[in-house]
């Protein structure tokens, strides 16, 4: 399906009249703080190729609607995969209960830019279900030609075409259609007893053309290679404390979890974040300035508009070091008496929003990155990580880094596995002493847990220098 308009899929397929709608909404929602009426159609597939055939084929269509009555911290939700009027009036009826806590104020967010950050094509339609599986086999057979070395190839496609409708109190209306795809490389390699992985995805808010291109994803396939390969010869990693150079891209990952969420707006009003009440201080070394920013053309954790229907925006958190500002929803704004800015996210029509990051990244610097990497005697050069595990309240971390090397004496050294980065988000804000001019974002395949939801996410930061981060490793003491 593409192009359908909001009228066919929520109104003329389902028989709903508008204005009945409307009419259900305003009396659910009249006399409280906030709230909304979101309407979710949504098309899914999935394609896992493995052990030299397609192992895995999914695709799901799923439709339904939330509807949020909020009444100071009180919020009333009901959910139903039915789109009918008599589950409207039930919904209705069981979130109407909490209005008895209305404080009588709102929090708006940005105003409406109507920007168009990506195309509203279903990509699940681009290409037939055997042209999608002969490409697969096709990245199966390069990679195995590559090099004798490789055991073992999996390979998927992901996509989603998502339709939203945001019905408020008075019958303002917001739209939004969302496409997002993903194309994943992992390759096992190995020599004698020994196997390594190493894996490249990208994908983005647009259709499959972008990345089916023969030239891109051989290098998509080359990518995977080279990283398994890489962990191949690595040894095991030394633990202690020393120097750590983050590379560009990726690992920004690490801000992500270890920072990111402890700027999200509601575990700042519950005082439950490292953050809470710093605003104005300073929290990272000068030079240090991160942003959310859900209005990047085509990046996976772009939207037009967040999930209550506010206008994503460019929101500074820490500027120069100092805390500037948290990311916003609606409910948690009003409360703190800050702007939404537009960071009301849900996993789909069965959940709450709340807040959540977009695109989050550092800005660049001044440095290049082998002045950075130069200056360090004897560290370690992180470029990609796996799991990690965050404390919110704390701010402690630890990451799995998946690629990485020895620095000896200002060069790139032998590579390493098992290394650890072990440490405290707000503590290693103030441990940056050099920032590359080399910010990237990544390649488009952050996927962001919170409360038992997953949301899409961007991640980005240029090379850093973080002075005297403990490394866990593997290496036997001498």
């Amino acid at each position: 399906m593409s192009r359908a308009s909001s009228d066919d899929l929520f109104f003329t397929r389902t028989g709903l009249d508008r204005a009945r709608v409307e009419g259900l909404v305003g009396e659910a929602l009249n006399g409280a703080d906030d709230g909304e009426l979101f309407m979710e159609y949504r098309q899914s597939e999935a394609l896992g190729f493995d052990d030299g055939r397609l192992k895995t084929a999914s695709f799901d269509t799923s439709q339904g609607f939330g509807l949020r009555c909020v009444a100071g911290e009180a919020t009333g939700y009901a959910h139903t995969s039915e789109l009918s009027e008599e589950a409207l009036k039930r919904a209705s009826a069981a979130v109407q209960a909490v209005k008895s806590g209305h404080t009588g104020s709102l929090a708006e967010g940005p105003a409406r830019t109507n920007a168009h950050l990506y195309s509203d094509e279903n990509p699940l339609g681009g290409q037939s279900f055997e042209e999608k599986a002969k490409l697969l086999a096709e990245i199966d057979a390069y990679a195995r030609g590559l090099d004798k070395r490789v055991r073992q190839v999996s390979a998927s496609m992901t996509g989603e075409w998502q339709a939203v409708e945001i019905i408020r109190a008075g019958g303002a209306t917001l739209r939004d259609v969302r496409p997002l795809v993903r194309l994943n490389v992992a390759i096992v390699a190995g020599e004698g007893d020994r196997q390594e992985t190493g894996s490249f995805g990208v994908g983005g808010r647009m259709g499959y053309d972008v990345f089916i291109d023969p030239l891109k994803w051989r290098g998509q396939v080359d990518e995977a290679l080279r990283q398994a390969l890489v962990n191949l010869e690595a040894v095991p990693a030394p633990a202690g404390e020393m120097d750590v150079v983050l590379g560009p891209g990726w690992p920004g990952i690490l801000l992500h979890e270890a920072i990111g969420h402890g700027l999200e707006g509601d575990f700042n009003r519950k005082k439950t974040s490292a953050f809470a009440g710093l605003l104005g201080s300073r929290v990272a070394a000068p030079g240090v300035t991160v942003v959310d920013d859900g209005t990047l053309a085509d990046r996976r954790g772009s939207l037009s508009i967040d999930d209550e229907g506010t206008p994503t925006s460019r929101t500074v958190l820490i500027e120069d070091g100092i805390l500037k500002g948290y990311m916003q929803d609606r409910l948690n704004a009003r409360l703190m008496g800050m702007a939404a800015t537009g960071n009301g996210r849900r996993e789909s029509y069965a959940h709450q929003p709340m807040p959540r990051m977009t695109n989050t990244y550092m800005l660049s610097g001044d440095r290049e990155a082998d002045e950075i990497l130069s200056s360090v005697k004897k560290g370690l050069y992180a470029v990609s990580f796996g799991g990690g595990q965050v404390d919110i309240t704390s701010g402690k971390f630890v990451f799995t880094c998946t690629e990485a090397y020895l620095i000896e004496n200002g060069k790139i050294g032998a590579p390493v596995k098992g290394a650890t980065l072990i440490g405290n988000g707000p503590d290693v804000l103030t441990r940056v002493s050099m920032i590359g001019n080399d910010m990237k974002l990544d390649p488009g395949i952050g996927t962001c847990g919170k409360a038992g939801q997953g949301v899409p996410v961007g991640v980005g930061q240029p090379t850093l220098r973080i002075d005297g981060l403990t490394v866990g490793g593997t290496a036997k003491a001498a």
